[in-house]
């Protein structure tokens, strides 16, 4: 089996953990908006997505490309500051597609908020839900920023990876 990693981010943490999973699994690595992104040409994805105020940056690309995914194992990553949980599946199921979320793997990735590199509109955004916040760790967060980047976090992917390939190997499939 052949697949790929397809990756949509705004501020840089979602392109490193995809070179990252790039070099643990040697897959190619493609910017969703690469003219080259086409994912009818492999046979399992692996999506990385920014979640930037509770949406997935991938969420118009994999719309405009579902019927070259959904029939695909798949394997989402997200990259935020929420950790895994019901409220980052909630963002998930309001993003993507019911068909796609049933059938594919997620892995949540930590990433990095530097409140100088945002809009003043994200930064709005964030003040208003720290403002709203009962969480005081999470508030601080959205307010000063964070840094979870941690390269064995990509660790539960190429597990994966190799369970698509070795399952395609299997004589029973």
């Amino acid at each position: 089996m052949n697949g790929a990693i397809f990756f949509s981010g705004q501020y840089g943490s979602t392109a490193q953990y995809a070179d990252w999973i790039g070099e643990a699994t040697s897959l190619p690595v493609f910017d969703v908006n690469a003219a080259n992104a086409d994912p009818s040409k492999y046979d399992f994805l692996i999506l990385g997505s920014s979640v930037i105020i509770y949406k997935l940056t991938i969420r118009k690309w994999v719309k405009r490309n579902l019927a070259s995914i959904e029939n695909k194992p798949v394997i989402l990553f997200t990259v935020s500051g929420a950790p895994a949980g019901s409220k980052l599946d909630g963002w998930i199921a309001d993003c993507l597609p019911a068909t796609l979320v049933s059938q594919m793997k997620h892995v949540a990735l930590r990433g990095r908020m530097n409140p100088e590199d945002l809009s003043w509109w994200v930064r709005m955004i964030l003040k208003i839900g720290a403002w709203k916040n009962d969480d005081p760790e999470a508030k601080q967060q959205e307010l000063e920023g964070f840094d979870f980047m941690d390269k064995s976090d990509i660790e539960p992917i190429p597990k994966l990876v190799q369970q698509f390939q070795s399952s395609e190997a299997s004589p029973s499939q």
